[in-house]
């Protein structure tokens, strides 16, 4: 069975502590379960370890209604090992898996992963039909001699952090409360891919990202955002939508870099969003476009640099 070969390469050098989940966009809530579980292991002398699953199992069990995430694997994974976690079990979510009964799952991992312990969320629930809540894992952990710790929900003003919260304040363009849900910025990572060149006959030349189709965007608008390119930042003016005033109609993502020079064709850059300036809309002309960009840059510098005291 495919998931014992992944669980068996891991081969952990002593007991774990464990946490189970997606953890799409590895966000506040997250962090806080994690920073938790990496200090009690390190009390009771334990790994601190992640399983975690990759595709996101709704996208196999339910296809016609796709999430949209928050975060690729890369990413994810990126984000989990810079906490300091001591092993990281990422499992292919299959039809196959998602049949296991929720003592089949566990027993696995248990056995594998040299699990004394699990930590999570109050919501938790695994194995066939989500059959594997916290009684059952309770019950799960007394069988097989593991403790079970659950962790209240992380709250921000009042409101439980989830990546569902913050899918709807990404959808709505407001950055800051993404920012505060996440405990980061929110960013697009992709390459850079050949566009119409409208842009660069404005004047301003854009980088067009490459995403996946499943890549959770902000709403449609222009934002101020940081680009990253290898060790170096840049301001840059980002437009997520359609271009209306050219009426074509396809979503896309593209940025302005403020103060850069150079070929970007073919590179990966890395895109955080710090805030939304303004609407995506309809111009009359080109040149009331490049008036209204003029504007937007003026707004990023503006917004960057409060931003950075």
């Amino acid at each position: 069975m495919e998931i014992e070969q992944e669980l068996a390469s891991i081969a952990p050098r002593k007991e774990t502590l464990l946490t189970i989940g997606v953890f799409d966009g590895v966000h506040a809530g997250h962090r806080y379960l994690l920073e938790r579980l990496r200090r009690r292991a390190a009390e009771k002398d334990l790994l601190s370890g992640v399983v975690t699953f990759s595709p996101h199992p709704q996208s196999v069990l339910h296809p016609e209604n796709q999430l949209p995430w928050l975060s690729n694997l890369e990413d994810r994974t990126r984000a989990l090992q810079e906490l300091g976690i001591d092993i990281l079990a990422v499992l292919t979510f299959t039809h196959r898996l998602a049949q296991l009964s929720a003592r089949e799952f566990v027993s696995l991992v248990a056995q594998y992963l040299k699990m004394r312990g699990v930590m999570v969320g109050p919501d938790f629930a695994l194995g066939r039909d989500r059959e594997g809540d916290i009684n059952m894992l309770h019950t799960l952990g007394h069988d097989m001699q593991f403790s079970v710790e659950v962790i209240p929900p992380y709250t921000i003003n009042g409101e439980a952090v989830s990546s569902t919260l913050i899918r709807q304040a990404l959808g709505q363009g407001d950055m800051r409360k993404v920012q505060r849900l996440m405990g980061r910025y929110f960013h697009l990572r992709g390459k850079v891919i050949t566009s119409d060149k409208r842009g660069r006959l404005l004047g301003f030349p854009t980088a067009n990202l490459d995403l996946m189709p499943q890549q959770a965007l902000p709403g449609n608008g222009i934002y101020a955002t940081i680009v990253h390119i290898d060790s170096r930042r840049f301001p840059a003016a980002t437009n997520v939508g359609v271009r209306p005033t050219f009426g074509e109609g396809m979503k896309t993502v593209e940025t302005h870099l403020l103060d850069y020079e150079g070929d970007l064709y073919g590179k990966e850059i890395k895109v955080e969003f710090v805030q939304k300036l303004r609407d995506e809309q309809r111009f009359a002309s080109s040149e009331a476009l490049k008036a209204q960009i003029e504007k937007d840059l003026q707004a990023v510098e503006g917004v960057l640099a409060r931003d950075s005291e």
